[in-house]
């Protein structure tokens, strides 16, 4: 496949990120992968402004990241909890590769601040980009692209010889 003679309009990264590739979703998945699901709880853990935070969690549900649980404490009000749906769970090894990154490039001088392990045995979680036979890729050149069914030529361009 020749990459420059296809569209990106139609794009699956560009589409995710249209959802989730701001800083402020991207904080706010983290709050809820670490099991905070109240706002206020999150606007005060985070630093997100409440207009902000609010606009995000809006964003995730009707995209149906987010699915809005309510709960009432005593002598208090009906409120809103946000819990992960299937979809939402499935953005995890994207949050844990962004986390990895920032530990090997980003990190604070004195290390990682926080760590993930495995709850059962205690090693540390990695993300592993593997072909469905099993085979681990070590990076981009040991993949290739190939146009999909919703790929689009872009007008004028002819398939290269």
């Amino acid at each position: 496949m020749e990459w420059l003679e296809y569209s990106t309009a139609n794009c699956s990264v560009q589409r995710t990120l249209d959802i989730v590739g701001d800083r402020w979703t991207m904080i706010v998945l983290r709050e809820l992968f670490n099991g905070v699901h109240r706002f206020e709880q999150m606007r005060q853990h985070s630093g997100i402004s409440e207009s902000v935070l609010s606009n995000r969690l809006g964003k995730l549900v009707d995209a149906g990241i987010l699915d809005v649980v309510p709960y009432r404490e005593a002598g208090s009000r009906t409120r809103r909890e946000y819990r992960l749906t299937g979809k939402g769970r499935d953005l995890y090894p994207i949050l844990i590769a962004l986390l990895k990154w920032g530990d090997d490039h980003r990190a604070d001088p004195e290390g990682p601040s926080l760590t993930v392990v495995h709850r059962d045995c205690g090693a540390p979680v990695d993300v592993v980009v593997r072909c469905r036979d099993g085979h681990d890729l070590d990076g981009p050149r040991e993949a290739e692209t190939h146009a999909g069914p919703a790929a689009r030529r872009l007008a004028g361009r002819r398939p290269a010889s």
